[in-house]
Order: structure tokens, then sequence, then C-alpha cells
């Protein structure tokens, strides 16, 4: 529960970060389709930040309580926002295009984890 707390908040700093960096120190120096690049990245990361904080909370005994398929979820949208929303920052930095094949993967990690949510919630009986 705490892990996924934690990990959902790092990641909401790193997006305000990242962000913030993105607006202000790369606009002018990266190309424009760069830009909206990173912007996807932070705009992702952001979003399923939230999702941790929510899957960590969902994690209290108070309300689904330790179910597996939370704990799995929790850790393939960890792994989607390292994937997908990292390899998109590395490739708005160096415009390495072969690391746009990794986004997918990353995106991937996402849906899944979206689906465990849901079969989280559906096996959970009061």
């Amino acid at each position: 529960m705490k892990f996924f707390i934690i990990a959902g908040a790092i990641n909401g700093f790193l997006a305000v970060a990242l962000g913030a960096f993105g607006a202000h120190a790369l606009e002018g120096r990266i190309a424009d389709k760069y830009l909206s690049t990173w912007a996807t990245a932070v705009q992702y990361q952001m979003f399923h930040a939230l999702a941790l904080v929510a899957i960590g909370i969902l994690m209290s005994s108070k309300l689904l309580g330790h179910v597996s398929s939370l704990n799995t979820a929790g850790y393939l949208i960890l792994a989607g926002i390292i994937l997908f929303s990292g390899s998109l920052y590395v490739l708005s930095l160096t415009g390495i295009s072969i690391l746009g094949a990794i986004t997918p993967i990353g995106g991937v990690a996402f849906l899944v984890g979206w689906v465990m949510l849901i079969v989280a919630t559906v096996k959970y009986t009061n």
C-alpha cells in the first residue's frame, strides 16, 4: 500500500518538474515535435502517478485490501511509466527514433495495469 502511494507521489512530483523543465528549458532548444512528445510523456506520467496513488489507497484494509490483482496493476502501471514516458523523454532529448519501439510496450503495460485494476474490483467480495 505505502509503496504505491510513495511511487505515485514521486512520479507526480517528477511529472510537474519535467513538465516545467520542458516548458522553460527545452522550448526553442528542441524541435516542436519533440516538445509535443515531451508533453505527452509528462501527461501520461501524471495520469498514471495518480493511478498509483489510487491503487495504494484501494489496498487499504478498509477498502479492497491486499488483492494480488491490485499489486500486479500497480507494478504494471509503474513499468508503463518507466517504459512509455521514459522512452518518450529520451526520444525527445536525443532524437533516437528506435526508442519509439519501446513506447508501445509501456502502453501495453498501462492497458494491462488498468485491466488488472478492473479484475481486482470485480474479484473483491465484501
